[in-house]
């Protein structure tokens, strides 16, 4: 099972349509069908099943799928390291981050990078900060940038810095008026938080138990950035998020930050990880190491 192969069952997995698969293949539908024959024959046995509406995976075909995601990493990771022997300075790299929140902190940073390395590909993956340490742990990812993380001795913590959530809300927002907030101000307040999976939520939950009030559920629950920085701006929430990612609407004056008392702050630590015991390649290693001083340079 070539690499092509692998990609198109994974695709074939992801779409769960035949004529998708081909779309996105640069083939006919017929092509990708016989490329399936071909590997149910190999295998001795269907991986996939019609539906109404396309295919779905068998038993088998969930297996196949679920090792070839590996060899088709390992088979990336060798064709990056065969390049750099060559002196080609390109490739793939992926990093896991949890929340939207990191995603809006490392944008400026890989729109730099993408400028400076045109031929360095990069995904970025949005899940739980379990998840991203779980990933990068067993090489599905290359790095992780987490907030809110358990300690991991399966991963190395390239850079840490402190990070402080503070409410934001809209210059309008009668709250605005203070020179900083306490946990009981927001009580009553409409908020707009993302889900307890979200640390950030946990905290403050805990904050409000620690002041004898009980969690209840916030106004808008969501964890699209975008749409909770759109309720601020409209006067209808308030959020609670680090001043960085949201530091263009602050600047724009369309949102102020206004700081939590100290008995209220919710703090903790943006980590920039790698695997213990896994190799970098060239590209992981360029964008790790631009991470860093990127980073420190601006938020450090």
């Amino acid at each position: 099972m070539d690499l092509a192969t692998i990609e198109l069952i994974q695709e074939l997995a992801r779409s769960g349509s035949i004529r998708q698969t081909a779309e996105l293949s640069g083939m006919s539908p017929t092509a990708v069908t016989r490329q399936l024959d071909k590997l149910e024959h190999a295998f001795g046995t269907p991986l996939v099943e019609r539906t109404p509406r396309g295919v779905r995976l068998t038993a088998a075909g969930e297996v196949v799928v679920a090792r070839s995601h590996n060899v088709a990493r390992e088979l990336s990771m060798t064709r990056q390291m065969i390049d750099e022997l060559k002196g080609l300075r390109r490739g793939h790299v992926s990093v896991h981050v949890n929340g939207a929140a990191i995603s809006s902190i490392l944008a400026p940073a890989i729109s730099e990078f993408s400028g400076l390395h045109p031929q360095i590909s990069i995904e970025v993956v949005v899940s739980s900060a379990q998840a991203a340490l779980d990933a990068v742990a067993t090489g599905q990812t290359d790095l992780a940038v987490t907030m809110f993380a358990p300690v991991d001795a399966r991963v190395v913590i390239r850079f840490r810095m402190p990070v402080r959530h503070e409410p934001i809300l809209s210059p309008e927002h009668p709250l605005a008026a203070r020179e900083e907030l306490s946990i009981s101000d927001l009580v009553g307040c409409r908020l707009a938080l993302p889900n307890r999976s979200f640390g950030v939520r946990r905290q403050f939950d805990a904050r409000l138990r620690a002041q004898g009030y009980e969690p209840s559920e916030a106004a808008f629950t969501t964890s699209s950035l975008e749409l909770q920085k759109d309720l601020a701006r409209r006067g209808s929430a308030v959020l609670i998020l680090p001043q960085m990612t949201v530091q263009r609407e602050i600047d724009n004056g369309d949102l102020v930050m206004r700081p939590f008392t100290p008995q209220s702050r919710i703090e903790t630590l943006l980590d920039l990880s790698h695997s213990l015991t896994r190799h970098q390649s060239f590209a992981a290693r360029q964008l790790l190491e631009f991470l860093e001083r990127f980073l420190d340079r601006h938020h450090g």
